[in-house]
């Protein structure tokens, strides 16, 4: 057999090995009994579907490499012990969709082969758990912006040759300002979005109680969409009018997605985070500048935010499936060109005004 299929075939194991170690992980950490069992079946799943491409390297007469658990499966067990398991499920979902499409192929053989096995994934809905799914992408990206903003304006100020002083406090106001336009950014994109549903849900409710037999006809033909028979779904419908409070929550929740007691969370809590998040990236390039100064100072910088790029890129390959190695370099490769840019600007300018 040929080495790119039996490459394949040590790939699908191990792809089904990681899922099958995180599932397991995840049913030790789920406080629902009915999520851990879930849980414990997809891991059971994975493991025979990992049972089934050691068989295809032992009849390709290739050895069969010993289990490991990459570090993605350990470091998303590791957020999932500390922040629940539906913190990490979005991203878990969104990596094994990556898995599939890796390997179309082989894959589509091996779920035909135990299509009678499959199990619905225990995932949050709606948008408040997309939401809250999201919360890592969000954290990474923010703390990425703060990073890479922070370490291009600390280059350039050390380009120009300012000096230390100048050099530290330029990295401080551009962390402060930036966290700042962060959290009024963030503050003002959820107030807006909180005062557009508000908007969209008066509307509703003025409509509901002008025209209730509309309300009726949408809410009917919902349950008939989701699969209900006419009749039930009249009946549901009807009961749902008697009280138009349960009816309008339900026809928001249809038709907009959103919970009305949320409503995109606390614009506040956003902000903070934001401020926050962005305010830690950015502490990276400027830190070293508080104990060294000179050439020490710029070297030491461009370690530090060597060392926020990899965590950075720790947190990137978690949701874009992406290996470890290829997000370090990307984070490294985009970032050291914005601060070379930088570094060369601020050196013309600092030349051209001093004369």
């Amino acid at each position: 057999m040929n080495s790119h299929r039996t490459r394949r075939f040590r790939e699908n194991l191990r792809i089904e090995r990681d899922n099958a170690a995180l599932y397991a992980r995840l049913a030790e950490l789920a406080e629902n009994p009915r999520q851990a069992t879930a849980y414990r079946r997809i891991a059971d799943i994975e493991q025979a579907n990992a049972r089934f491409w050691e068989e295809r390297l032992r009849e390709a007469g290739e050895p069969v490499p010993p289990p490991r658990a990459r570090l993605r499966v350990r470091a998303l067990g590791w957020l999932a012990a500390r922040f629940g398991t539906g913190f990490v499920m979005p991203t878990v979902v969104r990596l094994e969709h990556a898995d599939h499409l890796a390997t179309p192929v082989d894959r589509e053989g091996q779920r035909n082969h135990f299509a009678g096995e499959a199990v619905p994934l225990p995932v949050p809905r709606g948008r408040h758990a997309a939401q809250s799914g999201n919360t890592l992408r969000a954290a990474v990206l923010g703390a990425n912006d703060g990073l890479v903003s922070n370490a291009s304006l600390v280059m350039g100020m050390a380009g120009a040759a300012t000096g230390d002083h100048a050099v530290l406090l330029a990295g401080l106001a551009g962390l402060v300002a930036g966290a700042c336009s962060m959290a009024l950014g963030e503050w003002l994109s959820v107030n807006s979005s909180r005062e557009f549903y508000q908007a969209q849900i008066t509307e509703r409710a003025e409509r509901l109680a002008v025209a209730p037999e509309d309300g009726q006809q949408y809410l009917a033909r919902s349950y008939r969409e989701k699969g209900l028979e006419p009749a039930a779904a009249d009946a549901l419908a009807r009961h749902l009018l008697e009280t138009p409070r349960a009816a309008l929550d339900t026809m928001v929740r249809e038709d907009l997605g959103v919970d009305p007691e949320d409503l995109g969370g606390s614009a506040w809590k956003a902000s903070a985070s934001s401020f926050c998040l962005f305010a830690f990236g950015a502490l990276f390039p400027v830190a070293p500048y508080f104990l060294l100064g000179g050439r020490t100072a710029l070297l030491a910088s461009a370690a530090s935010t060597a060392l926020g790029l990899v965590l950075i890129a720790l947190g990137t390959s978690l949701f874009t499936g992406r290996g470890l190695a290829f997000s370090i370099a990307r984070q490294l490769g985009i970032t050291l060109a914005a601060s070379l840019i930088t570094y060369l600007v601020g050196h013309l300018l600092g030349v051209a005004i001093a004369g």
